[in-house]
This record gives structure tokens, sequence and C-alpha cells, in this order.
């Protein structure tokens, strides 16, 4: 959410920068509104003081015996009490319009967000692994002859309905060993504490993080009000809504695995096959909630423990600097992570990590109090997946695939499978 008074300060620029998202100027229209709402505000504090002024007078007429002034003062004390009511009520109006507004504004990108008007002119920064070489067509990950029993797609559509999986066996075993070594590796190396939320939030949750109010129709609400996240970033970064922190618990660094729901709205048609676009998915989420002097430095740190998960389990891939048109609607500056998936010959995102500034702060009012004195400051939050587990299972699964359909998976994962890394023909772990 944007300050206002940012905005009044320098439409221009508020303008310029909305600009580079596509999003044509919208200053005029918001300052109009809060000129008005100021009016409102003042007006009512106006006719507060004459009725005020009026209802000290209304005392003395009685005392002297003027029952006509009386009367004339306490029909004005009533009038303004009236008219007081119906401005403070317009103003209250006003600034709920005004809010509702500067909530479905994007942020404004950070001045090394490359422009451009697409994916197209994304921006790559860097490139790690060797793109593997078969000496055979590689397959896409549901069609291996080791992967067709463990992922059931057909059980899933007569359970809940296209873009859902049921995992068994083997394949279930090497997604639980996925997620476990994420986990792990963020909280042993990484230095992030392990957290375990809820997947069921309040409606004030999702506008705290910006998936609300105009972007409820990707994401699930049950009947009683609560939404089901669409990533752990919801319910991680809002343990500091409507909270002031001290300075000196800066910056806090959460990880998390849970599940996750997207109705997946305006993507019909679009990766139905296999498992990587899906209503319920695992995913291990970081949150970092910095000093607005960090944050910058945080999405390069957080970039790299996102890197260094895929740099473990020896699997190509390059990260993109999203530009103008790409990024997401809260954040100011986004890396992509695509990892490179045989089976489609291309690389295909598994991480987006942004930072959001106090994009997200300001809807959360989240702020820490400066070491140094002075009125809290609003934290800078920043998020980002570490990683997406079934794209993870789709990569390895690709990238370690043998001519006969088995899977050699990746070493650092020996501890969780029993030592076993080979998934076989038949289905199972030897």
């Amino acid at each position: 959410m944007h300050d206002i008074r940012t905005i009044r300060d320098n439409p221009a620029g508020f303008d310029a920068a909305l600009s580079r998202r596509g999003v044509e100027g919208l200053s005029s229209s918001l300052l109009a509104l809060d000129e008005e709402r100021r009016a409102k505000i003042q007006a009512a504090e106006t006719a507060q003081a004459e009725q005020n002024a009026a209802s000290k007078q209304v005392g003395a007429a009685k005392a002297k015996g003027d029952e006509a002034e009386f009367e004339r003062l306490r029909a004005l004390v009533a009038e303004k009490k009236q008219a007081v009511a119906a401005m403070q009520t317009e103003a209250k109006e006003l600034d709920a319009k005004l809010t509702e507004m500067l909530m479905g504004i994007p942020n404004l990108p950070a001045e090394d967000t490359p422009d451009g008007a697409d994916e197209d002119e994304n921006v790559e920064m860097k490139r790690w692994g060797s793109v593997p070489e078969f000496a055979f067509t590689p397959k896409e990950h549901y069609e291996l002859a080791g992967v067709q029993d463990g992922m059931d797609f057909e059980t899933a559509a007569k359970l809940s309905g296209s873009r859902f999986v049921v995992l068994s066996g083997a394949v279930a075993r090497i997604h639980r060993a996925l997620a476990q070594f994420m986990v792990n590796t963020h909280v042993d190396e990484n230095g992030l504490t392990e957290t375990w939320t809820p997947v069921l939030v309040r409606e004030e949750m999702m506008r705290g993080t910006g998936q609300l109010p105009k972007f409820g129709e990707d994401s699930y609400q049950t009947t009683n009000g609560w939404w089901l996240v669409p990533t752990a970033e919801v319910p991680l970064t809002n343990i500091v809504n409507d909270v002031v922190i001290e300075e000196s618990y800066l910056p806090r660094r959460y990880v998390a695995h849970t599940q996750c729901f997207r109705s997946e709205a305006g993507s019909a048609g679009r990766d139905t096959a296999g498992m990587l676009r899906q209503h319920q998915f695992e995913k291990v989420e970081m949150v970092s909630i910095t000093h607005p002097d960090h944050s910058r430095a945080e999405l390069d740190r957080m970039t790299a423990c996102a890197e260094g998960i895929l740099e473990k389990l020896g699997l190509a891939y390059r990260t993109m600097a999203l530009c103008t048109g790409d990024i997401g609607f809260g954040a100011r500056r986004t890396h992509d992570i695509e990892v490179w998936l045989p089976g489609q010959n291309t690389y295909r995102e598994i991480s987006s990590v942004s930072v959001c500034g106090d994009f997200q702060a300001r809807r959360m009012n989240a702020r820490f109090k400066p070491t140094e004195g002075g009125k809290p400051q609003f934290v800078h939050t920043l998020n980002g997946s570490g990683l997406a587990v079934g794209r993870c299972l789709i990569a390895v699964l690709e990238n370690g695939q043998q001519e006969d359909g088995s899977v050699r998976l990746p070493e650092v994962l020996a501890p969780y499978l029993g030592g076993k890394l080979t998934l076989t023909t038949e289905g199972t772990l030897a």
C-alpha cells in the first residue's frame, strides 16, 4: 500500500514509476479524493468547534433567564451536532474509498528493476550447471516407467477433479524427502527459523500481503470466511502484523513447509499435463523481515539460499531478473530461478524471490522501534520459494532419468531415503 503523503509530495514521480509497470498515472484521481476527504474532515472539525462554543453559551443563557436565546442556542447545538455526524460519516466513507484505491495499486518497481513489457524482456543474471545430454529422447516426469504407478492423476480426478494428484510409494517418499532436505538445509546452513503455520487465515491476513482485494479469484475461501493460503508467505509475513518490534529483533528469517492452494484462475489450458500446475501443492517458503537499509542485500541472500538447494541437487538452472512488466503486484524487484526440465527441453520457474519494501508493511502496520530513538518505522518484507516441492520432484525425476525408465536420484537425498538412490522401473527404491 502506498503512502498518500508521498504521492502528495511527488505526484509526477509516482505516476512515472507506475508507467514503468504499464499502469496509467493515478495521482490526480487519488489527490482529488484525498483533497475532498481532508476538506470534509476540516469542515467537521470546524462544525464541532462551533457546536462546542454554542454548548457553552447554552448554560449562560439559561442562567440569565434569556429563554429565547436559550432555545436558539439549543437548536443551534442540535443542528451542529447533526451536521458534524453527517460530515464525519462522509469523511469516513471517503477515507475508506481512498484506502481501497490505494490497496488496488501495485508496488512501485525498484530503480534496478529492468524495464520491459513482459517475460520476453526479463534479464538473465546467472546460469549454473550443465544441461544433461541423453543418448535417448528424454521423457516428461509422468511418462517414466518408474513413476507411473506412484503418480496417479486418474484417482485424484475422481476424488477432487482435474489438477490434483495422488502420490504413493517411492514417489511419495522422494517428494517428502525433498521437502525435508530443503527445510533442514535452510535451518542448518542458511540460518532460517523453522516455523509451522496454519493454512487457513483470516481475510485481514490476505489483505496484509496483497492477495486481497484484487486477486481474490486466485485463491479459495471457505464458507465461514477463512482463506486457504496460496503460499506460506501469508502467515509468515503476517507474524508481524500490527506489531511494533525492537530494531535489534531484525532481521527475522523464517522458513515453513506447507500445503498451498491456488485456483489457477486464468490459466485454463496451460500446463495441464503432469504435476507442473496444480490446485494443491507443497512449498518450502522463505520470508524475511528486515530493516529498510538491508532489504536489497537480503534479496540477494535469499536468492542464493534458493539457488543453493538446486546446486546441492545437481540441477542446472538460470536466474532471471524480472522486468517491470512481469513482476508481481507487491514486488519492487523479483528474481526468478528456473530449473532445466529435459522432458520439456526448457527452463521452468521453480522459485520466485521478491523484495516488497514497505508495501506489505503499510498494509499490515508492521513497524520497528529504532535503537537510537525516534518514531517507529515500517519494516521491509521479502518472500521466496525455497523451493516449490512438486516442481523440484519433477526436475529430479526428469534430470535423473535413465533410458529404461528408472531414475538415478541425487546423493544429498541418501539420508532421507535409507541410502537408496535409484527409483526402479517397478517404482521401488533400490
